[in-house]
């Protein structure tokens, strides 16, 4: 059952842990700072449209925030699309910085081709390349254990047929 004042301080330690205020908060989320502090005091629930980007800036899920810190699902970690974008573009860094032939950038490409399926190199190929890669690690961060909020995909993936594959298969996984 959800209650909504375990929800309200959930909010309010998140928003305190993200370093806001709640003209800051929101601000970023367009509602008034009353509205912040009505949800925080559990007086009322912040809007449905509103729930995505609100978990998406206080880096939790929709669920953990209904739940007030706790769901029925256990991740190992909450990840994002953007977060997934710079590591790839750090493995591509290494390349640079080290050159295709350096042994620790060999043992990265090696590890991600072989658990991946596919090519690191190739992704960095063209956007489309690079989308698609991203989706894929995202499928197998998933299949580890991680949690991804399907909005932010919806969002920040690009490429519309990496995009569409990943949410079909991260539903079928149960995410939602």
């Amino acid at each position: 059952m959800l209650d909504i004042t375990k929800t309200g301080n959930y909010i309010q330690t998140l928003r305190k842990r993200a370093g806001l205020t709640q003209e800051e908060l929101g601000e970023r989320l367009g509602v008034t700072p009353q509205s912040v502090s009505n949800w925080e005091r559990g007086e009322s629930l912040p809007d449905t449209a509103t729930l995505p980007e609100l978990a998406l800036i206080l880096e939790t899920s929709v669920d953990e925030l209904l739940g007030g810190g706790s769901c029925s699902w256990i991740y190992r970690r909450r990840i994002t699309v953007e977060r997934m974008r710079e590591a790839i573009i750090c493995v591509k860094k290494f390349r640079e910085l080290l050159g295709e032939d350096h042994f620790m950038y060999r043992t990265m490409r090696d590890a991600l081709d072989k658990q991946m399926n596919s090519s690191v190199e190739e992704s960095f190929s063209n956007d489309i390349a690079f989308d698609a890669y991203i989706c894929e690690a995202i499928i197998e961060c998933v299949k580890q254990g991680d949690y991804i909020d399907l909005t932010d995909i919806k969002k920040n993936i690009k490429a519309e047929k990496p995009k569409e594959y990943t949410l079909k298969i991260l539903a079928e996984m149960g995410l939602k």
